[in-house]
């Protein structure tokens, strides 16, 4: 009984360390503005104006056409790391986190 115990108890475990990814060099937007068309299809173009303005939307990534959004703490992170930037455009980052449905639960994330 034990041992049947353990076995499912390590396979409970294993969805939610298969679902830990690190994206590199994604585009970073904004929440409004990637439901906008015409930015989802060229994020490069969105300035870091526009992203600040935003900031309320919250923020994620573009990652095989399919718009992922951060947690709070990603938006926390992410929010800091733009109001210091001198990058005007062509925002990228680096995230690491858990991916949750359509939101990643963010460990870190860094302008890149």
């Amino acid at each position: 009984m034990k041992r049947v115990l353990l076995v499912a108890s390590i396979l409970a475990a294993l969805p939610l360390a298969a679902s830990a990814e690190v994206w590199k060099n994604a585009s970073l937007l904004d929440s409004m503005c990637a439901a906008k068309e015409k930015v989802a299809k060229n994020p490069d173009a969105h300035p870091t104006s526009c992203a600040l303005q935003c900031a309320k939307s919250g923020y994620g990534i573009m990652a095989d056409g399919k718009y992922l959004k951060f947690d709070e703490k990603g938006n926390e992170q992410i929010a800091s790391e733009l109001k210091a930037t001198k990058k005007t455009d062509h925002l990228r980052v680096t995230v690491d986190g858990d991916l949750k449905g359509d939101t990643i639960a963010v460990k870190s994330v860094k302008l890149d």
